[in-house]
């Protein structure tokens, strides 16, 4: 999926691969100016990356390796200002990585602040297998804050999806101009305002059945210039387990039934429990089959892995799987699933 996404945003890219011993992660050389970089919407973040084949960090402080790790920092700064740095390395507190702290400031005038250092350095052992000495990777981050934080997400309602997973979900169900968008349990709304973001729609509602969550959604979409362009989302309070409840509300303000159904079940303890899972995952796939259109695509994103197959199984009257999608959210690994109404 970023692999289209980067084809797409950096047409000049060049040898886009994936990278060795690594499943989420892509690589590439991109000529010039990184600016563009910041355009792409599925990337958790970018770096830029100097392989330096070395046995040991002490060496990165030669002339010679110094400058290209320098030039790494200019680069990143020019997307972005930074005034502090830190590394992210093990043995980052130690007399080398004090030196090499030094040297950078030295160079760059930023000031290293070990703790909340804007400019993110990262050093790790090379990546190359099979080899007697793989050498070492320095990785600067491209801007003080990673891809995934978003400036529209003003209202951080706990358990909110991650927002690169949530461009992702919108890139997934497609996106089509004419498409009439469902958000059920929509909670702060990252879902709805991606898919918004990514390009436009006939109507959008929004789900949920905690006013709180949905206070935080319209503020999340305010602040994303959402709420007064349209479609002009409309955010309802409602169960979107009900079909029946589900079918009186959605209705009118959608223009009839959805093309496109966009859902973020709750996990864990936070805002539901593993027991209750089951009876909410089957609910959503009735309702959501209620209120949508024949041909319809249903995106559900969850954490609950095993009972969303049981009830996609249990399901297949209504609904038709299409993929499975494994994503990467802080050390876990929900599921993107697609699926086409019957």
């Amino acid at each position: 999926m970023l692999v289209d996404e980067v084809a797409q945003v950096l047409p000049a890219a060049r040898d886009v691969h994936d990278v060795t011993c690594r499943d989420d992660a892509v690589g590439l050389t991109l000529p010039g100016p990184l600016a563009a970089v910041t355009g792409l919407r599925t990337a958790v973040a970018a770096w830029v990356v100097v392989h330096l084949d070395v046995p040991r960090p002490k060496s990165f402080a030669s002339p010679e390796h110094l400058h290209r790790v320098v030039d790494a920092v200019y680069a990143s700064l020019r997307v972005a200002g930074s005034s502090t740095f830190r590394f992210e390395a093990a043995g980052a507190d130690s007399a080398v990585f004090a030196r090499l702290a030094g040297l950078l400031h030295e160079a760059t005038g930023l000031l290293h602040d070990p703790q909340d250092g804007d400019l993110v350095v990262r050093v790790r052992r090379g990546p190359r297998r099979g080899t007697a000495d793989p050498g070492w990777d320095v990785l600067v981050r491209v801007g003080p804050r990673p891809l995934s934080a978003r400036a529209w997400r003003v209202a951080d309602f706990p358990g909110a999806a991650n927002a690169t997973i949530a461009a992702a979900v919108a890139r997934l169900a497609g996106v089509r101009p004419d498409d009439r968008v469902l958000n059920l349990m929509a909670g702060s709304g990252t879902l709805l305002v991606e898919r918004l973001l990514a390009g436009p729609a006939a109507a959008a509602v929004a789900v949920d059945r905690d006013a709180a969550a949905l206070d935080a959604a319209r503020a999340n979409l305010e602040a994303a210039r959402l709420l007064a362009r349209p479609p002009r989302p409309v955010l309802l309070r409602a169960d979107a387990t009900d079909p029946d409840a589900l079918r009186t509300a959605v209705t009118e303000p959608l223009g009839g039934a959805a093309d496109v159904v966009l859902a973020d079940p709750p996990w864990g303890t936070l805002h539901g429990s593993h027991a209750d899972a089951p009876r909410l995952h089957a609910g959503l796939l009735r309702a959501a089959h209620a209120v949508s259109a024949p041909g319809a695509r249903l995106v559900v994103l969850t954490h609950e892995v095993k009972v969303m197959e049981r009830v996609v199984r249990e399901a297949a009257d209504l609904w038709t799987p299409r993929s499975a999608t494994r994503v990467f959210a802080k050390g876990h690994h929900p599921r993107i699933h697609v699926l086409d109404r019957r």
